[in-house]
């Protein structure tokens, strides 16, 4: 086909369906995946032609565009932001059991709010996917905000086991910060809901997915799991810093019993 500079080409998704062209069968179980295989057969035809300087646009590109960058992004920045969020956990707790299991808990309750939200847009507002950059950014906001939270009630929970021991530093530590964790949470949940008022389905996503997640944070991991985790590990759980060794002379010794004397 012969074109002029300037000229534009309109390629619809090519899907055949003859036996011999078993390259295209992957890519046929859905429109959005034929247009897409036929943005890459375009793309790759024009890459052979010497001097096309020719570029495929279009919605459909676009979204395949984005979606790869967003890919890519989800690979290089989740794994710097964990690296760089247990460094500091590390040197703020001095303990290396800890930050990995706080970055664990933050790790999970990530996936279970956004399998919950998913469940949520598919089955009850009708959404057919999730936006490819609520992944990305649902992440930064819930891992920043859990991160946070395990500051307050780590860190505090550190302080009163220098003092008390580690059980009753660690229920020590919960009572006092639980209920600032608890308003935080609430607060922040009820922020993040409100922009599902708003008539855009990337912002309804984001949304509820925060929402759910910051829920989930503030009454199922930082109140219940974290604290549970603490006290099954014992002195293990500030392995290798000076409390792991040092808790059992702060523990207070168990009085004795009375003896009575005997009247004989």
């Amino acid at each position: 086909m012969a074109l002029s500079p300037g000229d534009l080409l309109r390629v619809g998704p090519f899907c055949p369906a003859h036996p011999s062209y078993r390259a295209a069968r992957p890519f046929c179980k859905s429109p959005l995946q034929a247009a897409a295989a036929s943005v890459d057969r375009v793309r790759t035809a024009l890459r052979g032609v010497p001097e096309a300087n020719a570029r495929v646009g279009g919605s459909t590109a676009q979204d395949l565009d984005i979606a790869r960058a967003q890919g890519h992004d989800r690979r290089v920045v989740i794994p710097l932001v964990l690296a760089v969020v247990l460094g500091v956990l590390i040197v703020l707790l001095r303990s290396l059991v800890a930050p990995l299991l706080l970055v664990a808990s933050v790790v999970l309750s990530y996936f279970t709010a956004l399998g919950g939200s998913w469940l949520i847009f598919n089955h009850l507002l009708g959404f057919p996917a999730v936006d490819v950059q609520v992944a990305l950014m649902g992440f930064l906001f819930l891992v920043a905000l859990g991160v946070d939270y395990n500051i307050f009630l780590v860190s505090r929970i550190r302080e009163e086991t220098a003092r008390h021991g580690h059980r009753d530093g660690v229920l020590r530590g919960l009572a006092v910060t639980g209920g600032v964790i608890s308003s935080a949470g609430l607060v922040l949940a009820a922020t993040f809901g409100s922009l599902g008022a708003l008539p855009l389905v990337l912002f309804i996503e984001m949304g509820l997915l925060v929402s759910l997640g910051v829920l989930l944070d503030t009454f199922l991991v930082r109140s219940v799991m974290v604290p549970a985790l603490a006290l099954d590990l014992g002195r293990l759980f500030w392995w290798p810093g000076r409390l792991a060794h040092r808790d059992a002379a702060v523990e207070p010794a168990v009085p004795a019993e009375p003896s009575i004397p005997s009247t004989r």
